[in-house]
């Protein structure tokens, strides 16, 4: 709001009196103005208003459902049919509403093709039994059964040591003229010929 200023010689002590109660009343008069946009907003709007908003988004507050999560559903309630009709969408859905990350994974080989699994931690499935099975009813795609799947943490512990290995490298060469095989390693050389129990030994 505009803040009320005087002039300097009007600025007295009956006349700054009057200056404060005008802005005082025109504070009053733009609050009032105001309330009609903000009953707009999901969040922050009266709870008569917010149930208004919620027919109209078709919303139903189901039985237990905190404020909160009720003015989000209402809140996200476009973004989230929109989101709902695919598989990177619905795991947005499940953040916006605090569910947390999610994984949906379809096509599983071995299973009917309409099944859906959605993987969910324990602490997911207990905190949010009733939000789970609302947002399916919803949200689900028709003709798609989807079932939950608990992802469960395993503390993995590994022990690192450190060791050493020797390595030998070989050569091999097969001499086609003389039709000999000669093997050559640093320490040894051996030369094979026709017959393979005569080799020789040198350094």
């Amino acid at each position: 709001m505009l803040k009320l200023s005087l002039p300097f010689w009007l600025d007295g002590i009956e006349l700054a009196k009057l200056k404060a109660a005008a802005q005082s009343w025109w504070g009053k008069v733009e609050d009032w103005l105001r309330w009609p946009l903000l009953q707009l907003d999901a969040e922050t709007c009266h709870q008569s208003v917010l149930d208004l908003l919620a027919w109209q988004r078709d919303i139903q507050r189901f039985h237990g459902e905190p404020e909160r999560l009720y003015r989000l559903r209402v809140k996200y309630a476009f973004i989230n049919a929109v989101d709902a009709g695919s598989t990177a969408g619905m795991v947005r859905v499940f953040e916006r509403l605090g569910v947390g990350y999610v994984e949906l994974e379809e096509r599983v080989e071995g299973m009917d093709w309409d099944i859906v699994l959605l993987h969910l931690s324990d602490t997911q499935l207990s905190e949010n039994p009733v939000l789970l099975r609302v947002l399916m009813q919803q949200y689900g795609r028709t003709c798609r059964r989807y079932d939950f799947v608990t992802i469960t943490p395993v503390v993995l512990g590994l022990r690192i040591a450190d060791f050493n290995d020797d390595q030998q490298t070989l050569i091999a060469s097969l001499d086609e003229s003389a039709a000999n095989l000669v093997v050559i390693n640093d320490q040894v050389l051996m030369t094979l010929l026709n017959d393979p129990f005569r080799s020789t030994h040198g350094s």
